[in-house]
């Protein structure tokens, strides 16, 4: 089956990567020698893709690089694959603004299907990425037209495994069967301190096997007959998906191969020149055989374009037999919304949680968006995510839209972002607000990736009460705040969680995060006229003052009723603006900043139920709050809050200290 030149072709990757790494003096050769091998077979035999296309063609295979500190081999494989990935690119590997930075970045290079390298995340984007081809194929297929059927591959190391989020991950896909999802293990027991047995001696083999994967085994890393024996048992194999676990030698070939000496820095000349000779490889810096740039062309570009003639004329057809499904698909992966109607709420002074108009208007998006789909960290009950008219995803019913993630709050972030970046549909995963700690490395991913998924985040503050400072958020506000690219919305009543929902399903490049009260907010006068536009700016008059500006009480959430309370004992001069959102504020014209916020007006007063921090550049030196900071308490709420300050009466007399 294989012949010199895929040998070749193996090691055109591997000193592609090594002279790379070597110019840029800085990356990791260990595991582009290593893992050259599986990555050549994959691309060559297996992998379902068109360059010349690349990411616009919906079914086409999936192929993240988990450990993605390895960047210099998927680079050299894109390039050789007639990606947009010149020569050229690849001798400015790791400078500034080329396409080939230190980790792999989606939609900054061509080809690139995710964003990696804090490890383990890969594997989990690679699980939400298969769970989307199984729900798109249930929703759009038909006999004779399986127009969704790919496969999702993934390359991870010893670090992924080693990293809790791989475990919930691979947990979850193994209850769920995802039959199309196929792990490349590069298994050379170093790590880069040294000996991996050091610090990991798992039995990766019943640990998978314990999870309901396939494991199977390559002894020999580098024969490419056992890697290709392995990838077609594993597509043998749809009930469960599959480990292939390749036994490599970290930087072979290079004078210190399988050391750690060799995991993350550059060989240097003399390093370059022996492991080039152990190779046989007799061609200058940077090049490419002719006879490899044929074999890529044969064995990726021309077979995948004639894969993609193939799909799209099998499309055709079904766009004739199934006119409407064929639409709903395409608009499905364009990312349009369509116009939502969504009844909007009166004026009630007992009102409902956040968290239950969530829920309510998730109903109504459900119902309209036949895309979206989402569920909770095992939380549904509290965090109301779960569509009621909707079934449950699982292995009889990838149909289902309703999804259990399970108690893996990093694994739903990191899984809801493969989701994203596979496209065809909307995804949103609840917690309880206190727990987004567990998903930030996943959100600041997502952010970073401009992914719009939409994270559901309950039960806001102290007004959890009995549960304890445990589960009470108080930095969390501030903290994700701090994150760019993240819309983070704190609604204050139905009509705002509504605004604030509309916006997430309509956002294109950039998640949203949603808290929301665990206890009744009212609905608030004027919402119900003012929370869409309002909202979309971050800040809005809920309350203007009559004749003269006096001061100005700015609050969020469930406190924003407290300070409309408070207003109406403080006279007629007090102006109290809703600002749902810090960051969409901050993104408006200095003229409507000043329009709500006059920079005259310097008596100010914050009040939230979280930490100061972050306030001071909207009260000022002269300004003051009412927030948190310090851990929360165990009782109810209704003593809580008042312990803390949140009454009528402290919101007054800390106004009235602003002279």
């Amino acid at each position: 089956m294989f012949d010199n030149t895929d040998q070749l072709a193996v090691n055109t990757i591997r000193t592609l990567s090594m002279d790379a790494i070597q110019k840029a003096n800085s990356g990791h050769p260990g595991l582009p020698l290593g893992a050259a091998p599986m990555a050549y077979v994959l691309f060559s035999k297996f992998m379902n893709v068109n360059p010349a296309t690349g990411r616009k063609w919906s079914n086409r295979d999936r192929f993240v690089l988990s450990a993605g500190h390895g960047s210099a081999l998927l680079y050299g494989l894109l390039h050789l694959s007639g990606y947009q990935v010149s020569m050229e690119d690849l001798k400015n590997f790791r400078q500034w603004e080329s396409k080939t930075p230190g980790h792999p970045e989606v939609d900054w290079t061509d080809g690139v299907e995710a964003t990696t390298g804090p490890l383990g995340q890969g594997i989990a984007n690679a699980v939400g990425m298969a769970m989307a081809e199984a729900h798109l194929a249930a929703q759009y297929n038909k006999p004779g037209f399986d127009i969704v059927d790919h496969y999702t591959y993934a390359l991870n190391g010893d670090g992924d495994l080693m990293e809790g989020v791989s475990q919930e991950a691979a947990s979850l896909a193994g209850k769920l069967g995802l039959g199309k999802l196929i792990l490349f293990y590069d298994s050379n027991d170093i790590s880069l301190d040294g000996d991996l047995h050091k610090a990991f001696i798992d039995d990766v083999q019943k640990r998978f096997e314990s999870y309901g994967w396939q494991h199977l085994l390559v002894k020999d890393g580098n024969n490419l007959e056992e890697i290709t024996a392995a990838v077609e048992a594993a597509k043998a194999d749809t009930s469960r998906p599959t480990i292939i676990e390749v036994k490599t030698i970290i930087g072979f070939g290079a004078e210190k191969q399988g050391t750690s000496a060799v995991h993350g820095a550059p060989l240097g000349a003399d390093g370059i020149k022996f492991a080039k000779a152990s190779y046989g490889w007799d061609y200058p810096d940077f090049t490419v055989p002719e006879e490899v740039e044929e074999r890529f062309q044969e064995s990726i570009q021309s077979r995948g374009a004639e894969a993609q003639k193939a799909w799209d004329e099998l499309f055709s057809k079904y766009a004739t037999e199934y006119p409407a499904l064929a639409e709903q698909y395409e608009k499905a992966f364009s990312g349009e919304t369509p116009e939502l109607d969504i009844p909007k709420y009166e004026v009630d002074p007992t009102g409902k949680a956040s968290r239950v108009t969530s829920q309510e208007t998730i109903q109504h998006l459900s119902a309209q968006m036949p895309n979206l789909w989402g569920g909770s960290a095992d939380l549904s009950a509290s965090n109301n995510t779960m569509a009621k008219e909707e079934s449950d995803f699982m292995p009889d019913n990838y149909k289902g839209r309703n999804i259990w993630f399970g108690v893996r709050e990093f694994a739903m972030g990191a899984i809801m972002n493969g989701i994203a970046l596979h496209g065809g549909t909307r995804v949103y995963g609840g917690t309880f607000f206190v727990f987004s700690n567990y998903m930030l490395p996943a959100v600041r991913m997502a952010a970073l990736q401009e992914l719009p998924t939409t994270y559901v985040w309950t039960h806001d503050s102290i007004a959890v009460g009995e549960d304890g400072p445990t589960h009470e958020p108080v930095e969390q506000l501030a903290s994700v705040r701090s994150m760019p690219n993240l819309d983070v919305i704190r609604p204050a009543d139905g009509n705002e969680v509504i605004a604030a929902w509309r916006r997430a399903v309509n956002s294109k490049k950039r998640p949203t995060a949603l808290v929301l009260t665990r206890q009744n907010l009212p609905v608030l006068e004027g919402t119900k006229e003012l929370a869409e536009e309002g909202l979309n700016h971050g800040a809005y008059i809920i309350s203007k003052e009559e004749g003269q500006l006096e001061g100005i009480i700015i609050a969020t959430g469930s406190e924003v009723a407290l300070a409309l309370e408070a207003k109406k004992e403080l006279g007629a001069g007090v102006r109290v603006v809703s600002m749902p959102s810090m960051n969409l504020f901050d993104e408006q014209s200095d003229a409507y900043r000043e329009e709500i916020l006059p920079k005259a007006v310097r008596r100010r007063l914050a009040v939230e139920a979280g930490t100061s921090f972050g306030w001071a550049k909207y009260v000022g030196l002269d300004g003051a709050t009412v927030t948190v900071d310090k851990w929360g308490a165990s009782a109810p709420a209704s003593k809580v809050l008042p312990a803390y300050g949140f009454t009528k009466e402290n919101v007054i007399a800390k106004y009235k200290e602003l002279d």
